[in-house]
This record gives C-alpha cells, structure tokens and sequence, in this order.
C-alpha cells in the first residue's frame, strides 16, 4: 500500500493587514501589563511614597484637594510601567522577531533577563547616586534668595522620572551588543559618530531632567556618555563573537 506523501508547509509572508493586527495585539497586552502592574503599584503606593520621601526629610505639599491623589497615583503608574517593562519588552521583541532568523531571535530571548538586570541596575544607580546630589544642589542652591518647599506633584515628577528613564538609558550597551552580533554594527562607526553621540546624550539629559540647570543635565549626561563608551566596547565583543560565527559556519 502507497504512503501518501504530504506536501511541504510552504511559509507565507505577513499582509499589511496582519501585521496591523499582530500589533494591535501586542499592544493590548502591553497595556493589560501596564494596567495589572499599576494595580500592584496602588497596593504598595504608600510604602513606596515613604521611601521616595526620604531624601526630601518631611512632608510634601499639595496644592489643591487632588494634589495627593494624583501624586499617590503618578506613584503607582510608574510602579506598573518598572513591573510591566520586561513583558513590554518581550511583547516588542515579538513584533519584531517574524523578520528575524532564527539565530536571531534565539540572541533576542536570551537577552531578554539582562533586559531586566540592566533596567533595575538603571534604576539603582539613579536612585543611589544621581539623586542625592541633585536635590542637595537644588535645596541648597542660593539658600538666601529660596526657601525650598517643593510640591508633592514636581518632586515626584523629578525623582520618578530621572529613575525610570535612567533605567531604560542602561538598556544602551546590550543593545548595540545585540546589533553587533548580529553584523549591523561596528565599533568604529560608533567612535566616528561621537559628536552625534554627545548631542543625543545632551538632548536625552534635557528631556530626562525636567530642569533647565546644567548642573542636573551634566549628571545625567555624564553616565549616557559613559553608556555610550561601554557599547563601543561591547560592539567590539559583538563583532569579533560575529566574525567567529562566521567562519564556524563556512568551515562546517
């Protein structure tokens, strides 16, 4: 009796109209992250608030009757934005990977955890070494002419944002080491671009610090340009990892 011979699955490129629809689902579940995890940042608002409160030393003013309310939930959002962040993430990479070899996504997925490290490390380092003396140069700056009594909504506003977009400037060197192993990029185009490397750095501080002294922007700026320099050494890494790959699949 004749085996039937099955005919081989033959893979169809994605329409317009279906990769629409595979990001508006990936989007959803982002959000439905973002939402589970502002949920656990309502529950834990008020502990968080207290550590955020420690470098100020007192409590925070607000103005208007909804001034602790919307700080109390500015908390609680950027806590379901740090806790959402590597499903985020993952959901991003997801998108993407469809175009990707599969070489390619394997170097993805494993990323994935140094995502995460690298986001809280981020994070750290801003709390524990950005922040202390940022708000000791604005408390301190010109103490005859201000007196510092700053609102619970702009103090916050400053602390969070500098945390979480510190956070995600650290996702710098593990990207470009991504890129470098997968043969897009190469140390010495980022060390002929590092003007355009300063000015991102300068723009990126300005938009992360919403202050307009140089002072905050420096600090900020200083570990960007920092980053910058690591990923040129991590695409070095990257590159001779590629060419070793390479030369293994030719001889093979």
């Amino acid at each position: 009796m004749a085996t039937q011979v099955k005919p081989p699955i033959v893979e169809t490129e994605m329409g317009i109209f279906d990769h629409l629809d595979e990001l508006r689902r990936r989007l959803v579940f982002s959000a439905l992250a973002l939402v589970i995890g502002t949920i656990g940042g309502v529950v834990v608002a008020a502990p968080v608030l207290e550590f955020l409160q420690q470098p100020y030393g007192r409590a925070f003013t607000v103005l208007g009757p909804t001034g602790g309310v919307v700080a109390y939930f500015r908390v609680s959002l950027v806590v379901g934005a740090i806790l959402a962040f590597p499903i985020i993430t993952y959901e991003i990479l997801m998108f993407l990977m469809p175009g990707l070899t599969r070489k390619e996504k394997r170097l993805v997925l494993v990323s994935l955890p140094a995502v995460t490290g690298l986001f809280l490390t981020g994070i750290a380092f801003a709390w524990f070494v950005l922040i202390p003396p940022a708000l000791g140069f604005l408390e301190g700056f010109q103490p005859t002419l201000f007196k510092p009594e700053w609102t619970a909504d702009l103090y916050l506003g400053f602390v969070t944002s500098l945390v979480f977009w510190m956070g995600v400037a650290f996702q710098t060197p593990l990207i470009f080491f991504i890129v470098a192993l997968l043969g897009m990029v190469t140390a010495g185009t980022l060390v002929r671009n590092w003007r355009i490397a300063i000015v991102s750095a300068a723009i990126a501080a300005a938009a992360i610090t919403p202050t307009v002294d140089p002072v905050n922007m420096m600090l900020v700026m200083g570990p960007l340009m920092v980053l910058y320099l690591l990923s040129i050494a991590l695409v070095m890494i990257g590159r001779r990892l590629n060419r070793r790959q390479e030369l293994l699949s030719e001889n093979a």
